[in-house]
């Protein structure tokens, strides 16, 4: 998915460059991603591992759009790395929160009432998680050494971690930020799993289009059987509208600095069309693929499973779904059209 703005095609270039040699001299390892410290070291090196934080405490000083192209190119390759996890999330929050921010590998944890968190990306991995937890109607937030906290390692459908995170709340202590420095954290991280999810969908597409143009079935292409030209529209289509709705999502929240009011409206039609999409992508594209698209040294798996994964992360389709039928009966009849049109 290109952002819908201009971002700088050098940038834009070496970013996919870089993935893409190290995903040619790295073959997937069995079992749970690891976090990569070779891969980490030359991303640093290039600016792209802290590429939105403040450049007065280290970062880059890039923008959303610049992110966006480094999550697309980084799942356009199959790399697994907490890119958003790191700078987008857990960077950005200690920023805001005034906390101090160093070369530690960072992901973000969410604890509810009883001081647990199921699916934290990255938790096993990480050096330091930056930890919220919400007492006396008040969030908190702190950078805690994985020490502090107990942790069951997990993982997703596509191997990568996402691990129970356990602490004792109550001899917990942090910095108090408000409720919507925490709800804007959400966001973020929803549509940070919204704009993998189009980079995975579009990956599925091409290979959807190389396979069908280079297998021959009968003595001819299989593009050349409508049956399979309708399964692959319908894997564009799709995959088109879920970007469409993304890319409107992210120009708004650059836009209002994440300050608009239709905001988590928008980012609930991003995940919800990405989220339906993904159902038909994935299912068109085994079907055009047939058996070899189910064999583990086919890369289509690599993109499908991952599309499945992330489209659970952050909010259900279900949870994104309801978010949306709640805001058409809100606005009733005669507001629901320009709820849509705004």
């Amino acid at each position: 998915m290109n952002a819908p703005t201009t971002v700088d095609q050098d940038l834009v270039d070496m970013m996919s460059a870089v993935f893409a040699a190290h995903r040619e001299q790295n073959e997937p390892a069995e079992g749970t991603a690891t976090w990569d410290s070779e891969l980490w070291s030359i991303l640093s090196k290039l600016g792209l591992v802290r590429l939105t934080g403040r450049e007065e405490a280290g970062g880059s000083g890039a923008g959303w759009f610049e992110a966006a192209e480094l999550l697309r190119a980084a799942a356009h390759h199959g790399i697994r790395a907490p890119l958003a996890e790191h700078d987008l999330l857990a960077g950005w929050l200690l920023d805001t929160a005034g906390l101090e921010v160093d070369d530690s590998r960072r992901t973000v944890c969410l604890l509810d009432e009883h001081g647990h968190a199921d699916g934290v990306p990255w938790a096993s991995a990480a050096d330091r998680l930056v930890t919220v937890w919400r007492q006396d109607d008040t969030y908190y937030v702190a950078d805690l050494e994985i020490t502090a906290l107990t942790i069951t390692p997990g993982a997703n459908l596509v191997d990568e971690p996402r691990d129970g995170v356990t602490a004792d709340i109550s001899v917990l202590s942090g910095v108090e930020v408000p409720d919507a420095v925490i709800e804007q954290l959400l966001l973020r991280a929803a549509l940070a799993r919204a704009l993998q999810i189009c980079a995975a969908l579009d990956r599925i597409l091409e290979l959807s289009i190389t396979h069908t143009t280079q297998r021959l079935q009968f003595g001819r292409p299989l593009a050349k059987f409508q049956a399979v030209q309708n399964l692959v529209a319908d894997i564009a289509a799709e995959s088109s509208l879920a970007r469409a709705a993304t890319e409107a999502a992210l120009t708004e929240a650059v836009r209002t600095n994440w300050s608009g009011p239709n905001l988590d409206f928008l980012v609930a039609v991003a995940r919800s069309c990405a989220g339906h999409a993904t159902s038909v992508v994935v299912r068109n594209a085994h079907q055009v693929h047939g058996a070899i698209g189910t064999t583990r040294e086919h890369r289509l798996h690599e993109f499908t499973r991952a599309a499945l994964a992330w489209r659970s992360e952050f909010g259900s389709v279900y949870y994104w779904d309801d978010k949306l039928t709640n805001a058409a009966l809100a606005t009733g009849r005669d507001g629901l059209w320009s709820l849509i049109t705004d």
